[in-house]
């Protein structure tokens, strides 16, 4: 039997949406799902829940629990990860050290310091998972739903894995668009690219007809505007539509969380629409509602229709050579030639009986290429932090964050950074020893005297101006 391990597979709805999804799936029944955790807790309902659809519909599937992901991934053929490495308290970090040094935090799990840091955790262990793919199922297909999604994938890249990111933005504003300029979605013709959680719809048209003045016109109206101020904002000023709501959004660019008064204007609609720690805040009430008894008890044994997520439908195309396309993040190699190579691209991508098969798309609209790499450079340097366990690198990492660097200084975000370091130290064990370099003020007395060094030849020309124009 096919053999598909899932890994993170506590994380329960979306196991059980992903695992009835694939046993909807004709092509797809005869597999053995193999759920990996650190623990059985939350496995053993998913188990019991999938054993009871499995036996209510006269499936062919299996369900093995494990807490051993070496015996998970042994000549799998396909993996899925999902996992959140330290889980609600680290993640309460993330949140709350940046929010009192200033920097305001919706979701916190792609950019900005929450983002950031939980790269330091999942990077290390998605390539530990790497590792032992290319040692035990070498042939394997990795389907990766770990955020921050463009840092993972990034690191994913520079090894031999084949592998795909998956998100469901690009679907879900679809949907917007749909509903804003009045044609079915399926209707739609369209192309997005950029990054993930960034991606530009650079084409939507109906039959031929473009409807991006339709669109635009609609964005004028306070009623259409209200809905997405921030993304609405970017869209007038940058003359394209993306794929991330207000809450995300606001925390990848400089100008909508960076003072209350910004935070008033662009971020105050209700949940998700870009409150302070609306996800940490989500996720506290539905630990607390649920805490660790069984959420799947009473739910339906039916089989319901595929979701919209695309696992089923990738994994279903590599094994019967039925395309799919779907907008999936790889390594970049040229997809979008004003992007950096080595970065972590999201566009069009085809799967079929060979594989997954990137569209290539060429440039980019200059401004969107240019908003992009705004956050590359954060992307890049964290990969690079998450790998080398280099404190100065995060630092950095950091420094470079839009939404940081709009808020704080330089010698604050060391502090905050060696703040949120030290917190989290049991779960980043690639900086073990290792501590953020302080480097305190320097007090200037308000007599000193200049040292006796050269001027800076630009100095010396304003300075010669003045003269002149005595």
């Amino acid at each position: 039997m096919r053999k598909i391990a899932i890994i993170g597979a506590g994380s329960i709805v979306f196991c059980k949406t992903l695992i009835l999804d694939m046993m909807a799936t004709e092509a797809l029944e005869e597999t053995t799902f193999y759920l990996m955790a650190p623990s059985t807790g939350k496995t053993s309902q998913v188990e019991a829940f999938a054993n009871r659809v499995i036996k209510e519909n006269g499936l062919k599937s299996k369900i093995v629990i494990t807490t051993d992901r070496r015996e998970a991934l042994a000549d799998a053929h396909y993996v899925i990860c999902s996992f959140q490495i330290g889980g609600l308290n680290v993640y309460e970090t993330d949140y709350t050290i940046p929010l009192r040094y200033g920097v305001d935090q919706c979701i916190g799990d792609t950019l900005g310091p929450g983002g950031i840091f939980r790269a330091m955790r999942s990077i290390p262990v998605i390539l530990e998972v790497a590792r032992e793919m290319e040692e035990l199922c070498p042939q394997a297909t990795l389907l990766n739903y770990v955020n921050p999604m463009a840092m993972v994938c990034w690191a994913l890249g520079e090894t031999k894995v084949k592998f795909v990111g998956l998100c469901h933005g690009v679907q879900t504003t679809l949907d917007l668009i749909s509903g804003y300029v009045g044609v079915p979605k399926e209707e739609i013709d369209f192309l997005c690219a950029g990054i993930n959680h960034m991606g530009w719809f650079t084409k939507i048209e109906h039959r031929g007809n473009d409807l991006y003045p339709i669109l635009r016109e609609r964005f004028e109206q306070p009623e259409f505007y209200v809905n997405e101020k921030v993304r609405g904002e970017v869209f007038r000023h940058f003359n394209y539509f993306m794929t991330e709501s207000t809450g995300h959004l606001s925390e990848y660019v400089p100008w909508f969380r960076k003072n209350a008064k910004a935070l008033e204007l662009y971020c105050d609609e209700p949940a998700f629409g870009g409150e302070s720690g609306a996800y940490y805040n989500w996720c506290k009430y539905v630990y607390s509602k649920y805490g660790e008894q069984d959420i799947l008890a009473g739910e339906s044994y039916n089989l319901p229709p595929r979701s919209v997520e695309y696992c089923a439908y990738i994994i279903e195309a590599l094994e019967t050579g039925k395309p799919f396309k779907f907008n999936g993040n790889l390594r970049n190699n040229g997809m979008i030639t004003n992007l950096p190579a080595d970065c972590c691209a999201e566009g069009p991508i085809f799967a079929d009986r060979n594989g997954l098969n990137r569209v290539v798309i060429g440039d980019l609209p200059p401004q969107c290429a240019a908003l992009n790499l705004t956050n590359i450079n954060v992307q890049r340097l964290a990969v690079l932090a998450a790998k080398s366990g280099d404190p100065e690198t995060l630092v950095q990492a950091c420094a470079l964050d839009p939404l940081t660097s709009a808020v704080l200084t330089l010698n604050e975000i060391r502090e905050m950074v060696s703040e949120m370091l030290e917190a989290q130290r049991a779960w980043l064990p690639q900086f073990a020893g290792r501590s953020v370099r302080q480097t305190p003020s320097i007090h200037i007395p308000a007599n000193v005297q200049r040292a006796n060094v050269p001027i800076d030849p630009a100095l010396a020309v304003i300075s010669r101006f003045g003269e002149l124009s005595k």
